[in-house]
């Protein structure tokens, strides 16, 4: 009797609780020698140590409560299996499985909800781990100084996909609209507009250096590896794109496979344009984002980008040749 003694007063006073239902009490000096006890309760003290809404007996009522004797020998296992057991029966409101709390949201993007390019164009953006991006696919036709024209190319006939010498012969920076639509067009107003890898350098004319930047002030065309950063936050290249991924067959052709946009950055697929026959493709199936590193020399002339279809929920990361045309996400400073 003493020893359930010498164990429920170590219970009320480390639990600091004056409402604990009775069978909770009895549970937990049944299963615990004092030896154990101590031991336990560091690993049981923050189940113990939550307000629990009930009523804490008084030790002696434990004298009338038989009980098997007791075995030491109990694991933290098996002693945890009981607690949750006897809670689920007997003690509403015992917090059997422990959830940590949700860690601090991301605050990279501080008051930031929205930016807006030079030619008006809002969009919105969205923290994930310590970057801040945009939510949707670049659409300005000026550099950011508001001043410098992003070279217009709608060459080639849309009824035979679009094809063009024009477009596969650029070495300066330049964008389209997928299909040659309007600007204002389905296209260019859901999947934003197609830029080759100059407009994204900045590079306004042939043979030139990058002087330019194409997303708003502040705000840059992220590197490669500031593409794997956010890759690599969202649990790698293997299943980071099923998170980036816009849900849905609204904007995605189906299926648009493990798609969760668990991250909020809403990749939508804008297809590209092919950088030597200058035709339209895969508008619906591709998200092509090009990143700001250029490959090394010895691979041609190639600059980094990430690509996820509907297909599957991976990132892939390849080299592709400047003149491709292909979307645009900006990052913060």
């Amino acid at each position: 009797m003493k020893q359930e003694k010498r164990c429920t007063d170590q219970i009320l006073v480390l639990s600091g609780f004056s409402q604990i239902p009775k069978i909770c009490w009895i549970l937990v000096c049944e299963i615990l020698s004092p030896t154990m006890f101590k031991q336990i309760m560091v690993s049981l003290g923050v189940w113990l140590s939550i307000s629990l809404n009930a009523q804490v007996i008084n030790s002696q009522s434990l004298e009338s409560v038989e009980r098997n004797k007791r075995n030491t020998s109990f694991n933290l296992e098996e002693i945890k299996v009981r607690w949750k057991k006897a809670a689920l029966e007997n003690c509403q409101g015992v917090p059997c499985i422990i959830t940590p709390p949700p860690g601090p949201a991301s605050t990279a993007c501080g008051s930031t909800s929205s930016v807006s390019d030079v030619d008006g164009n809002n969009y919105n953006t969205v923290s994930i781990g310590t970057q801040c991006w945009t939510k949707q696919n670049l659409k300005v036709t000026k550099y950011n100084d508001g001043i410098t024209p992003i070279d217009y190319d709608a060459s080639g006939d849309p009824t035979g996909g679009g094809g063009s010498q024009t477009w596969s012969g650029q070495n300066k920076g330049a964008y389209t609209v997928y299909g040659n639509e309007s600007s204002s067009g389905t296209n260019a107003t859901n999947y934003g507009l197609l830029y080759n890898w100059y407009a994204v350098a900045g590079i306004i004319s042939s043979g030139g250096l990058p002087s330019k930047n194409i997303c708003p002030i502040g705000w840059h065309v992220p590197t490669d590896a500031e593409w794997s950063t956010l890759t690599t936050y969202l649990g790698g290249d293997g299943v980071a794109g099923g998170k980036m991924k816009s849900t849905g067959t609204t904007y995605w052709d189906s299926p648009n496979i493990d798609a969760t946009n668990s991250s909020d950055f809403s990749a939508l697929p804008g297809g590209y344009r092919h950088h030597v026959n200058g035709i339209f493709y895969d508008i619906r199936s591709f998200a092509l984002f090009w990143s700001a590193s250029e490959a090394p020399s010895t691979l041609g002339n190639l600059a980094w980008f990430r690509w996820v279809t509907n297909a599957g929920g991976g990132v892939t990361q390849n080299g592709i040749d400047k003149r491709r045309g292909m979307s645009v996400r900006c990052l913060k400073n």
